[in-house]
């Protein structure tokens, strides 16, 4: 069974940007959200995918993800995932031997920057950059569908400060 882990950091100084080794507009859409689990759509320059995410247990969690035709994911975001679309620049960072994928939000989620590295096993260990702070895999205020709450509540973006300052 296919398995993500996957660790996130709030990125705390623009210290990764001279390591960029290359970078992607991303378009991401919600199709659903069901116990945990949910659906997506992705949309980048050059491959479109559709991914199924199962539970999260701690960094882990089961993920299914297939190539889907460019214009399938385009009318995807256009037609299902509505509202729920996020848009960023993810730029792969490399540290310590491994690529780290750095997220700069667009639209309603600009000024939020996120880093995440996928690892083989979750005892794995990995160097930390010191460009990135607290760790927070398991923070429900940084899941996406809580990012567009506060935020659309706020009724603005909101810095990763106002972020870790809110209440879940």
């Amino acid at each position: 069974m296919p398995v993500e882990i996957e660790r996130k950091f709030p990125v705390a100084n623009d210290g990764w940007r001279s390591a960029i080794c290359d970078s992607e507009k991303l378009r991401d859409g919600l199709i659903g959200e069901f116990d945990g689990c949910k659906v997506r759509v992705r949309l980048g320059g050059n491959r479109a995918s559709i991914a199924v995410k199962g539970p999260r247990f701690g960094s882990r969690r089961t993920e299914f993800e297939y190539e889907i035709p460019k214009a399938d994911a385009e009318a995807m975001l256009n037609t299902v995932c509505g509202e729920r679309c996020v848009e960023k620049t993810r730029h792969s960072v490399p540290h310590a031997g491994f690529i780290w994928a750095v997220d700069v939000y667009e639209g309603q989620l600009a000024g939020i920057v996120l880093a995440e590295i996928e690892l083989s096993d979750e005892k794995q260990a990995f160097e930390k950059p010191n460009w990135v702070g607290t760790e927070i895999t398991n923070d429900p205020r940084f899941h996406k569908r809580a990012l567009f709450r506060l935020c659309t509540d706020a009724g603005r973006p909101l810095t990763v400060a106002e972020l870790l300052a809110a209440a879940t």
